[in-house]
């Protein structure tokens, strides 16, 4: 069997509920601190959630008309990859650098306020472009013009594994020569609909969510926004190994029991990486704190490896951003790989006896030759991905 190719990833950057830039979000990951506070929207219940702290700047001239807090946090999420961006261009050529984000939302936000004003007044505010503001494609092209690239480019939406599976697209289109890097990235903010949909599913924990954990009651949302550059070829310390998606359809909101959706995209990211399961090093959980989703989760890993690989939900830093999960999520496990790093799982004291799995209830220091990160979504929508040192 020929090798696959092994695409490095040459840059990364992030915002989230830990901080405004990539370097106060790791710190705070190192440091075991959560993100979550309580909920800055007008909401009729109580929850904590996980919002990038502080003002965010307004977006240029040129982008004004697209004004959303999703395009604020795409920005200030890309400014520290434009460099990086600008040299894959010289390298690659602009219309060789491709682009795919993963979003859950879009700017609804800003729709959510264009109707509240419309149910006061009977008219939309003048300002409002739901091309500009609400549509997937507005984000995209806030990102392209600011990147300036010119490659092929689209938005995944799969809800909470949109920015998961913007790997697997990545790395079909750089399979089939359509590109020579490709910026990946999620981005999803706060909103009245998703705040009180999942408290209307009752998923929504009222303090901070506890993954795996036998007092878990339920989810907090989060927002923020994660990119990262692949290349064809380049210095990078980490690289995609391969990817596994599965729609196993089991039902709308809850997961398969025994976790089998979730087993097989770990199975299948394994085999396009060339990899066994006794080759993890750690394994970053989809892990957002209710009870089925934990239980099948750990059912499935169990499944794969045991009780062997160490397990971490990173939610309790975030909580969960939806459409921008899977790329954070993607960057903490290289994280695990550059740093030799890998953070407790906050909250999961006392574990639940029935989750079989190897929980990291401390942070460990130890080296991460390969990492999965797991991303599921409602109507089974799955994807994990492995991600592994520059070999």
């Amino acid at each position: 069997m020929n090798p696959r190719a092994q695409y490095p990833i040459t840059a990364y950057s992030l915002c989230n509920g830990l901080g405004s830039s990539t370097a106060e979000v790791v710190a705070g990951l190192r440091a075991g601190r959560s993100g979550l506070r309580p909920c800055p929207l007008d909401v009729p219940f109580a929850t904590v959630c996980g919002f990038v702290p502080g003002p965010l700047d307004a977006l240029p001239p040129s982008l004004a008309g697209y004004d959303t807090r999703q395009a604020r946090l795409a920005l200030r999420a890309l400014e520290e990859l434009v460099p990086h961006v600008e040299s894959a261009v010289r390298r690659w050529g602009r219309d060789r650098v491709a682009l795919v984000v993963g979003t859950s939302t879009g700017g609804i936000e800003e729709t959510e306020r264009a109707t509240s004003v419309r149910a006061r007044t009977g008219a939309l505010p003048a300002s409002y472009d739901w091309n500009r503001q609400h549509a997937y494609a507005a984000l995209l092209e806030v990102a392209r013009v600011r990147l300036n690239i010119g490659g092929p480019r689209f938005i995944v939406s799969t809800a909470c594994s949109s920015s998961g599976k913007v790997f697997g697209s990545a790395q079909r289109m750089l399979d089939a020569g359509l590109c020579d890097a490709v910026v990946v990235g999620g981005v999803d903010t706060l909103c009245q609909t998703t705040l009180r949909g999942f408290h209307s599913l009752e998923l929504l924990s009222v303090g901070a969510c506890r993954p795996f954990s036998a007092e878990r009651k339920g989810i907090n949302v989060g927002e923020g926004a994660a990119f990262l550059l692949l290349e064809r070829s380049g210095d990078a310390a980490a690289c995609l190994l391969g990817v596994g998606e599965t729609s196993d359809a089991h039902h709308m909101t809850a997961p398969h029991p025994e976790g089998f959706g979730a087993l097989s995209s770990m199975q299948q990211a394994l085999a396009h990486a060339q990899l066994g399961p006794e080759q993890i090093d750690h394994i970053n959980a989809h892990g957002t704190g209710t009870l089925l989703n934990d239980a099948a989760e750990s059912h499935a890993i169990r499944a794969l490896c045991g009780d062997r690989v160490p397990v971490a939900s990173t939610k309790g830093y975030t909580g969960h951003m939806l459409g921008a999960a899977g790329a954070t999520e993607a960057i903490f496990s290289i994280v695990a790989i550059e740093q030799g790093f890998i953070p407790a799982s906050l909250g999961a004291t006392p574990r639940d006896p029935a989750i079989g799995v190897r929980i990291v209830e401390e942070p460990l220091v130890q080296a991460c030759r390969v990492v999965l990160s797991n991303s599921f979504a409602f109507g089974g929508s799955n994807v994990s991905v492995a991600f592994g040192a520059r070999s």
